[in-house]
């Protein structure tokens, strides 16, 4: 694509270090360590060209974002660029005085996200003993010095039934906006597909679930809902477009059309230590690969959705059927629907959350 239109937003992944170990997790297998993180200055030179090339919001995410001690530092550097920036994070290595002096810097929203609406079910997903606690303690320093808030909910097969729930707290805490976020399977929640994949009575009862709730709740609370991919029929586009209104920068540096674009063996990805964020959005050709439709079977670029959706998830292809340049299964329309729909019959009887591995630096080898 000649002159793609300029990114909207930038994902800038800090950090792959969490105190949390969440199984649904988008990060890689393979984390990235402290030693290979951008430095403070390095990122401060990524948010300046970021600004420069149309990007409006920065999402400083992980990871736990607070795991950097620079944190402070980053907020503000993202904010001088002259960008909106949202803080996502579990709340975890935070502290009300810490909060303030992010707040202090500029920081414009905070995006705190809980595994459950009980300690029981939030610590056990995320594997920390107490986090629930803590979370609630950061919610209630949010609300105090006045941040606007957005709870994020990751559902799956063992949380969906606390859905009534969820609205409840995201009420309570003060939140303006509760994301429910159905796990897509890429990363760790990949790895755990089966013992996370919910049914589609649960998928059912939650889509019911949310619509009542938007309707009683209206005024008071907006609820951003993403169903799960694997139960639609057809296919939503994936990032808006790959490589049209979004752009990842990964903790060590490398540039990515989308989170999970890095499971696409294919693909080569620029570095923002030997290349300009510019140069890379235009010209690298990881994000030239699938731009615009191009590349799609002729069947589809004859579709009349091609351009509602422009193929759909790349890394779903990957993952699925094990090529990124085929339709996204998901699509009824294509034959490679036959392989999800076998995936969903053979995950029919999941094992526990017992059964799940918990995302660790070190826990998948080789």
């Amino acid at each position: 694509m000649a002159n793609p239109p300029a990114p909207i937003a930038m994902l800038a992944e800090l950090t792959h270090r969490c105190p949390l170990s969440c199984p649904y997790c988008s990060n890689p297998l393979q984390l990235a360590g402290r030693e290979a993180e951008l430095t403070t200055e390095d990122w401060e030179r990524v948010f300046r060209q970021a600004a420069e090339i149309g990007v409006l919001q920065v999402h400083l995410s992980g990871g736990e974002p607070a795991s950097r001690r620079d944190l402070e530092a980053l907020v503000g550097a993202a904010c001088d660029a002259g960008l909106y920036t949202n803080l996502i994070t579990s709340g975890i290595g935070l502290t009300p005085d810490r909060l303030q002096a992010i707040a202090d810097r500029g920081l414009d929203h905070i995006q705190l996200s809980v595994q459950g609406t009980t300690a029981i079910s939030a610590d056990r997903v995320g594997g920390y003993r107490g986090g629930f606690d803590r979370k609630m303690l950061m919610a209630e320093a949010i609300h105090r010095i006045g941040l606007a808030l957005t709870l994020n909910v990751v559902m799956h097969r063992h949380n969906l039934e606390e859905l009534p729930e969820v609205f409840d707290l995201a009420e309570r805490l003060g939140a303006r906006r509760v994301e429910i976020a159905c796990v897509q399977f890429q990363g760790w929640a990949l790895k755990n597909r089966a013992t996370l994949q919910p049914t589609r009575q649960q998928v059912d009862r939650a889509k019911a679930l949310v619509a009542e709730a938007r309707t009683t709740r209206a005024g008071r609370l907006v609820i951003d809902f993403v169903p799960p991919d694997y139960y639609s029929d057809l296919p939503k586009a994936c990032m808006g477009g790959w490589g049209t209104t979004g752009l990842n920068v990964s903790p060590d540096g490398q540039v990515l059309p989308c989170h999970a674009a890095q499971t696409i063996p294919s693909l080569t990805f620029s570095n923002v230590r030997d290349r300009d964020l510019g140069w890379i959005w235009a010209n690298d050709p990881a994000f030239n690969a699938f731009r615009a439709t191009d590349w799609l079977p002729e069947a589809c670029r004859a579709c009349d959705r091609v351009g509602v959706d422009f193929g759909g998830c790349r890394c779903q292809a990957m993952a699925i059927l094990g090529d990124a340049s085929l339709p996204d299964p998901v699509c009824r329309r294509t034959p490679g629907r036959a392989a999800l729909d076998a995936a969903l019959v053979a995950e029919g009887n999941a094992p526990g959350l017992d059964a799940a591995i918990f995302r660790r630096m070190g826990a998948i080898a080789g």
